[in-house]
Parts: C-alpha cells; structure tokens; sequence
C-alpha cells in the first residue's frame, strides 16, 4: 500500500521557482519565436511554388533567419511577429501579378 506521510516535494529543500519560471520563459519565446520562422519558411516555400520567384523566396527565408536568430538573442517576440506579417505581404504580392 501507498505511504500516506507527509509530501517529500513540499518540504525538501533546494526549490529554485525563480529558475523555473525563467526556464519556462525561456521555453515560450523559443516555441513563439520557432513557429513564426517555421511559417516564414513555409510562406517562402509556397512563394516558390505557386509564382515561382526564388529570389523572393530565399531572400525572404534568409531573412527570417537572422529575424529569428536576434529574437532568440534578444528576448523580443516583436521582430519574428513582424517578420511572419512581412512574409505574409510579400506572399500577397509575389501572387498578385
């Protein structure tokens, strides 16, 4: 049967929340950061197939690269956000004309 003494967790020392909450931060602006490179990357990829300009593309997955890379650097969520609006408009007028 379970033993129904006292939590050990609750009591043992060594309990770091501030690093926790650091860890966890870290972890969302990595996830948020990661996932608006990914859509960059995927917007560049449907640019080169659906018109086919592959400066558009590689140059826009370039940079969403170093977008990302000063997001990671920096702690910012702001540039990738713009970088996926920016992919996003270039995506419109690459299909436009």
């Amino acid at each position: 049967m379970a033993d129904h003494g006292q939590v050990e967790y609750a009591t043992a020392t060594g309990n770091d929340l501030p690093a926790h909450e650091a860890t966890y931060k870290n972890f969302i602006l990595l996830a948020y950061v990661g996932c608006c490179h990914v859509a960059s990357i995927v917007i560049g990829l449907a640019i080169v197939g659906t018109t086919s300009h592959w400066l558009v593309a590689v140059g826009l997955m370039i940079l969403a690269s170093i977008v990302a890379i000063h997001g990671l650097a920096t702690g910012s969520r702001a540039p990738s956000a713009a970088m996926l609006v920016f992919s996003f408009l270039a995506l419109a007028l690459t299909t436009a004309g």
